[in-house]
């Protein structure tokens, strides 16, 4: 089983941008799979436990408390390799947030988005991310490397991002503002980055209709290689995201999995996952996002979550994610 990779060049970045401030690569490399061999055994991607162990060893020895913001405002087109050369071959922003979707596995398998038009924004919502990196440094490289690409692909340095940051304000909130601009909040249920809807109509100078095509038929190629590599319980979660409303049990899904129930349960001990424990996950996930996107009644959630009984299902809810649904519904 291959664990859930991240592409080579955001490591690379990371490790130049360290050794800038005087870290010594060794150091950089400690730990990883990387320390024997060095970057020059390095492929096209890296295991999401060596970028993490990476990260934690640069966030030490930099002592750099906005190193993921950093790091993302670097990542432009060219860092997003395949997938950021066909962003440039799109017709127009719309075009190009339909292949992000589509295909923003290639940058991150981990990490799950979901996207809405709500009035004049075009809102991303980070239903979940990594969890081998910490919370705040995965937001501000996912923040950063949004903005830096949208300003790339538009021309336009001065664009900026409403925030929904999930961790109360940092020591360097003031950079937040800087870096974004005034529209951000902190202590919030979810992370989002929202922009201008008006903008996705605007054309893009390097659109090339055919060239597109070659590389999403490439996208696709590279994503479906990663998708046969993804765990079980990346499968899992994958699976039942896509089934809102119908929660299937163990059986059923390890079926869907073409594995047998024990199979399945033994790659999940395996990857020191159990299934209740993804299905409570998903259910969460679907949970929060209608407290906050809906006026539906809370008896209407509950059921739509599972649940037959209101009362059992704020007390669950609160056992997943540490609030009520009142505190989550409020605070939208």
């Amino acid at each position: 089983m291959v664990k859930t990779t991240t592409p080579a060049q955001y490591a690379l970045i990371l490790i130049d941008m360290a050794e800038s401030q005087g870290c010594d690569r060794q150091a950089l490399l400690a730990g990883t799979s990387l320390a024997g061999t060095g970057i020059s055994g390095i492929g096209a991607r890296i295991s999401d436990r060596d970028f993490s162990v990476l990260v934690g060893n640069a966030l030490r020895l930099t002592g750099d408390p906005a190193l993921g913001l950093n790091l993302g405002l670097r990542l432009n087109l060219s860092a997003h390799a395949l997938l950021g050369q066909a962003f440039m071959t799109c017709r127009d922003l719309s075009q190009v947030i339909e292949l992000f979707l589509k295909y923003y596995h290639l940058l991150a398998p981990a990490l799950h988005l979901e996207y809405e038009e709500l009035g004049d924004r075009c809102v991303l919502t980070i239903v979940s991310s990594p969890a081998e990196t910490p919370l705040d440094f995965g937001f501000e490289l996912i923040c950063g490397a949004m903005l830096n690409t949208l300003r790339g692909l538009l021309n336009r340095s001065d664009l900026q991002l409403h925030l929904e940051v999930p961790y109360p304000a940092p020591a360097h909130a003031a950079r937040y503002y800087e870096v974004f601009g005034g529209d951000v909040r902190f202590n919030c249920v979810s992370g989002r980055i929202a922009f201008r809807r008006d903008l996705l109509p605007t054309p893009l100078p390097s659109s090339n209709p055919a060239l597109r095509n070659l590389y999403e038929n490439e996208c696709a190629r590279l994503l479906s290689d990663l998708e046969e590599e993804e765990s079980v319980s990346e499968q899992t979660l994958r699976l039942m995201r896509k089934l809102e409303g119908q929660y299937p049990q163990m059986p059923q899904v390890a079926k869907m999995l073409n594995l047998s129930a024990r199979t399945y349960r033994r790659r999940l001990e395996s990857e020191h996952r159990s299934y209740q424990e993804l299905l409570d996950q998903v259910r969460a996930e679907h949970a929060t996002r209608y407290l906050q996107n809906t006026r539906l009644p809370l008896s209407s959630i509950a059921y739509i979550i599972g649940f037959n009984d209101t009362s059992n299902f704020r007390r669950a809810y609160q056992k997943w994610t540490g609030r009520s649904p009142a505190d989550v519904r409020h605070e939208r």
